[in-house]
């Protein structure tokens, strides 16, 4: 092989640069050749010596695109909706090797069939990764015909993945209910991008957490549509907002966010990865692709990723009525579609909708409009003969090349898509620090605190113990980088440091009780006594995920994240019985006993929810997690999360999510008292539908009252929006914010509507003894339903309006709709 050093900004391995086919213009010398603006030798440059329109930065979009197309041959369009790899040029088998050479013929056989986007998600020094995309960006802009730039893409669904700062997991993020902040998180993950050339990020993800089983759960912002909704929006938002550097102001953002997995794919049957997801066009219309319209197409986000799974017995990903019907002719989506790694070649092997490469691309290309992705066999790789063979229409590929195209313009990429030189500025800097910060704080949920258990005081001389394997581990989410655990905190590390930064008289003691993959319950009986030698117990339990190296690596084992799904909601191995001891003896004593669930899902503990003093959510926190819930444990923080997704009270009390269609929950429960005694009913014979926590909920330190509820009109027509209007006084002694929430119930609708859907929130801080007048705008649009006729109407009626949480009613008011 031939390897190269970059030694200046110069034009790379000319000498390499080779003359590409152009089968797919007119003929030399034909009339239709002489009619174009440039010659068939030269297509970059124009015949009357002008710029031509695609190399002018001040062009509109549009005319740029319609410049550049038919200068572009077969081949050169099917490279450009193919991803390559930026292994095809750089030696990245060694994560911390900082050698700074490339492969030359590497390089030069990458782009010439895949060249439109590169892969980059690797881990690797900063500075070598850097060298990675000017060689590659410098190649394509300097040593091809046409000088088309590449996406460079990457991961960053909750940090950017080549040692970025590391935040909550996306679960955790909505558990905030902060979009404002969350719209900062997603900012900083695009400025520790940027700088190093990446240009595309696959997030977010906006697939429902509706079926708990499956494993990617805590990728997703939660169960509901509009909460989804609204956090995707500020994702995106906050990625896309600013200019790439020397770009001009027909660039409209400074990176690709990647809406994910379009659609329906987060409700697998059986909860297993991959599977079919059953449903019709209603449940399509009114769940699963309203987050996508609002955040992706309302919000402007510059590409899509297709779903791997079926619908409806048809793939996503030549899904036409789904990727064309909808999306590009419905909802006039204009830019990149992608499809997932490897998913095309499921038509064969999973689907068996096709039995050859060949009808995988046709299908992919042609029902879906989109691209192709790595990690199967590039079936697209067949287009140009099945162009010569007359079996796919170039206008086809033109299509699809066209959203691809635009998307890069619309990053500036043809004017700089390079690294900038001070990349270092802007990566991990004390503004991100204090970004992750905040979110760690408020992604915290308390779901239970009886008799005042918490906060804990750091002033007085108490002895507090910690226990549980989740008490000395930092667990991540997936989708992180190998060891970014690493730069972490555990919970046992945050407490030990903010007590000593306090100057704390409060003494620690620690025992792990059990490990959290290991019915070993040898350890117990040590951790039982380290317990009730302390005046108060915390139990860091849950579940646990791995990065994206060792999730993927056989002989590991992790009960979280993608390919990961459960059979069994509640705590695994011997965790259940190390909590049950420890609480029960607490409470002989009549001491403090905390549980804390880390993880990436709801866990089911009925027992623990009745019997623990204080329960405490933190979804897989971010770098800070464990000073964040130190904060909140000693009362130095006020939680303020709020549940994004309903806890049931065991796998088979599932689905248990809040915005259920009416009639779906009759209640006639049985129960199994701890004496083993037997209560039969029916709705279940021995359990019951109504989850243990519901979505929304989330306690404080102090306590809000809500008081003159009212609406800006109580009677509207079906065109009009309206605000609903509230008192919130916090009248405890300790400042909070509070996430106020709207709860709509269509009373009487033509089809079965959700007994309640959330339909407005804002998070306040209120200081002690204040209150706040929060208003809460409502759209018309929220209001409807969709018919028999497959239509979207908001329909004449009257709506119950309320104020709490999904399961508590605060204050409570009827809209009138004529």
């Amino acid at each position: 092989m031939c390897f190269y050093r970059l030694l200046s900004r110069l034009p790379l391995i000319s000498l390499l640069c080779l003359s590409a086919s152009v089968s797919a213009l007119p003929e030399p010398g034909s009339l239709e050749a002489r009619n174009l603006p440039f010659h068939l030798h030269a297509r970059a440059s124009n015949k009357n010596g002008s710029t031509p329109v695609y190399k002018d930065a001040t062009a509109g979009i549009e005319n740029r695109l319609d410049d550049l197309l038919p200068r572009m041959t077969i081949d050169e369009k099917v490279a450009q909706i193919i991803q390559g790899d930026m292994d095809g040029w750089m030696n990245l088998s060694d994560p911390l090797d900082n050698t700074l050479t490339y492969n030359a013929s590497g390089l030069v056989d990458m782009m010439a069939t895949k060249s439109g986007s590169i892969w980059g998600g690797y881990l690797m020094p900063w500075d070598k990764f850097v060298f990675a995309v000017e060689v590659g960006q410098r190649y394509l802009m300097e040593n091809t015909t046409l000088g088309i730039p590449a996406l460079i893409q990457s991961e960053g669904l909750h940090g950017f993945t080549n040692n970025g700062t590391t935040f909550p997991s996306p679960l955790g993020l909505a558990a905030s209910f902060n979009p404002d902040l969350l719209s900062e998180v997603s900012s900083a993950i695009s400025d520790e991008a940027e700088g190093l050339g990446v240009s595309q990020i696959f997030a977010p993800v906006l697939d429902m957490s509706r079926e708990l089983r499956w494993g990617r759960v805590e990728e997703n912002f939660g169960e509901d549509p509009f909460l989804t909704g609204v956090m995707g929006t500020a994702y995106v938002t906050g990625l896309q907002s600013g200019r790439r550097r020397n770009t001009s102001d027909t660039a409209i953002a400074r990176m690709a966010a990647t809406c994910k997995h379009f659609a329906a794919f987060g409700s697998p049957q059986g909860g297993l990865n991959l599977a079919p997801v059953e449903g019709g066009e209603r449940v399509l219309r009114t769940i699963y692709l309203p987050p996508f319209q609002k955040a992706c197409v309302e919000a402007g986000a510059l590409s899509i990723m297709t779903a791997y799974s079926s619908l409806d017995g048809v793939p996503a990903v030549s899904n036409s009525h789904l990727l064309k019907d909808i999306l590009r002719d419905e909802l006039q989506y204009p830019y990149w579609v992608t499809d997932d790694s490897g998913s095309v070649d499921l038509l064969i092997t999973l689907h068996g909708t096709c039995d050859t490469r060949e009808c995988a691309a046709r299908d992919a290309l042609v029902n879906g409009v989109q691209g192709e992705m790595g990690g199967g066999s590039y079936t697209y790789l067949t287009l140009p003969d099945q162009v010569q063979a007359g079996t796919v229409n170039e206008s086809d590929i033109d299509a699809v090349v066209k959203t691809m195209l635009r998307t890069k313009f619309a990053l500036g990429l043809f004017e700089n898509p390079y690294p900038y030189a001070d990349y270092n500025a802007t990566l991990r800097t004390a503004a991100t620090r204090s970004i992750l910060h905040q979110m760690e704080q408020e992604t915290i949920v308390l779901l239970e605190n009886r008799d005042s258990t918490l906060p804990l005081s750091t002033s007085d001389a108490s002895k507090v113990a910690i226990i549980g394997p989740q008490s000395d581990r930092v667990s991540f989410g997936d989708y992180v980088f190998f060891n970014a655990s690493n730069n972490g905190i555990s919970p046992l590390a945050g407490i030990t440091s903010f007590l000593a930064n306090r100057s704390s008289p409060v003494s620690l003691s620690f025992s792990e009780g059990c490990k959290l993959w290991s019915t070993d319950t040898s350890g117990i009986a040590d951790a039982v006594a380290t317990a009730t030698a302390a005046d108060a117990a915390i139990i860091f339990v849950g579940t646990w995920s791995l990065d994206q190296t060792l999730l993927w690596t056989p002989g590991t084992n992790a009960t979280t994240g993608e390919h990961v799904d459960l059979s069994d909601l509640r705590l695994v191995g011997a965790q259940r019985a190390l909590v049950q001891q420890v609480v029960s003896a607490m409470n002989v004593l009549g001491k403090k006993s905390i549980v804390v669930f880390v993880s990436g899902k709801p866990v089911a503990e009925p027992w623990i929810a009745e019997h623990a003093g204080a329960i405490v959510q933190q979804f897989y926190p971010g770098e800070l997690g464990g000073l964040a819930i130190a904060e909140v444990l000693f009362g130095d923080v006020n939680p303020s999360g709020k549940l994004p997704v309903s806890f049931p009270r065991s796998t088979g009390t599932t689905p248990s999510f809040y915005n259920y269609l009416k009639g779906a929950r009759p209640l006639d429960p049985g129960m199994i008292y701890e004496n083993g005694t037997l209560l039969f009913g029916h709705q279940y014979v021995l359990d019951s539908p109504v989850p243990l926590w519901s979505f929304g909920h989330g306690l404080s330190y102090t306590n809000f009252a809500y008081s003159n509820l009212s609406l800006s009109s109580s009677t509207v027509s079906t065109s009009d929006g309206f605000n609903v209007t509230v008192t919130v006084q916090n009248t405890g002694s300790m400042d909070g914010k509070e996430v106020v929430q709207v709860y709509l119930t269509d009373v009487v609708s033509s089809i079965v509507t959700p007994n309640q859907f959330l339909a407005g929130f804002t998070k306040v801080y209120i200081p002690a003894g204040s209150s706040e007048d929060v208003s809460i705008p409502i759209a018309s649009d929220q209001l409807g339903v969709w018919t028999l006729q497959n239509g979207l109407i908001v329909e004449p009626g009257q709506f119950n309006v309320r104020v709490g949480t999904s399961d508590a009613t605060y204050a409570s008011t009827t809209l009138t709709v004529q």
